[in-house]
C-alpha cells in the first residue's frame, strides 16, 4: 500500500538547514492498522501528511497502491489522493457554514458521483455512524465527540483504501476517544488500511505496528 524511501523534509534558515524527518523508510501493507508515536517535534504529523500529499516539499521516494508519487505532477497527486485516502484531522476541519449532511457530502462533490448515487452513499454512512438524528445539524451544535464522528464519516464516505488520522482523539474525552478507536477498529476489521499518528499507548494499543519516531529519524518499528 505504502512504500517510504529516504524521505527527507527540511527548513532553511539564511545558510543553516534544519532538518523535520531523516531518510525514513517506511513500508506498510495493505489492511495495516499502524501507529506513528514519538515525542512532540519528533515528525510525526509531517511524516502523515506527506502520505496525505497535503506537503509535496520534500525529498526521497513514496509510492502509494505502486504508483510513484514523487514523480507525478501535482494533478496526478490530487486524482491518487481522491481515489485511496481519506484524512481525519484532530481538529476536525468541518465547514461551519455546512450542515452534516453536507460536510459529508462535500468530497462526494468533488469526485465524478452522480447526485442520485452520492445520496445514496450519503444515507448510507450517516446510518451506519448512527448520525441521520444529526443530519440537518451545523458542526457548532455538535460535541467534540460528535463532530469528530462526522469527521471520520466524511473521510471514509467515498470509501477510501486509506485512512490516515492524526491525533484523532486529540481533543476528546477518555470515553469519545474510546468510541472513536472502536470505530478504526472495526473499519480496519473491514480491510481498511489505517495510519494514525497519537500519543496514547492504549489507542496505539488498538494497531498491530507502532512506528516510533525520535527527532526525524525511525528508531523503532515493532
Amino acid at each position: 500500500m505504502i512504500k517510504l524511501r529516504n524521505i527527507e523534509k527540511s527548513y532553511r534558515h539564511g545558510l543553516s538547514q534544519t532538518f523535520v524527518l531523516r531518510r525514513v523508510n517506511v513500508d506498510i501493507q495493505p489492511g495495516e492498522f499502524v501507529s506513528i508515536m514519538g515525542p512532540s517535534g519528533a515528525g510525526k504529523s509531517t511524516l502523515l501528511h506527506i502520505m496525505g500529499m497535503h506537503d509535496s516539499a520534500w525529498n526521497g521516494e513514496y509510492w502509494l497502491a505502486e504508483h510513484p508519487v514523487h514523480q507525478l505532477s501535482a494533478k496526478d497527486r490530487m486524482k491518487l489522493q481522491k481515489q485511496h485516502i481519506g484524512f481525519v484531522f484532530q481538529s476536525y476541519h468541518l465547514l461551519d457554514n455546512l450542515t452534516v449532511y453536507e460536510n459529508i457530502d462535500l468530497p462526494l462533490s468533488y469526485r465524478d458521483v452522480k447526485k442520485a448515487e452520492r445520496e445514496g452513499m450519503v444515507a448510507d454512512i450517516l446510518d451506519r455512524f448512527n448520525i441521520v438524528g444529526k443530519k440537518d445539524l451545523y458542526p457548532n451544535q455538535l460535541s467534540g465527540g460528535q463532530q469528530q464522528l462526522v469527521a471520520i464519516a466524511r473521510a471514509v464516505v467515498a470509501k477510501p483504501s486509506l485512512i490516515l488520522a492524526d491525533e484523532p482523539t486529540g481533543n476528546l474525552h477518555s470515553d469519545q476517544g474510546r468510541e472513536i478507536m472502536e470505530l478504526f477498529a472495526r473499519l480496519n476489521d473491514a480491510g481498511t488500511t489505517i495510519v494514525q499518528v497519537t500519543h496514547s499507548e492504549a489507542n496505539a494499543a488498538f494497531g498491530r505496528r507502532v512506528i516510533r519516531l525520535k527527532d526525524g529519524w525511525v528508531v523503532d518499528e515493532v
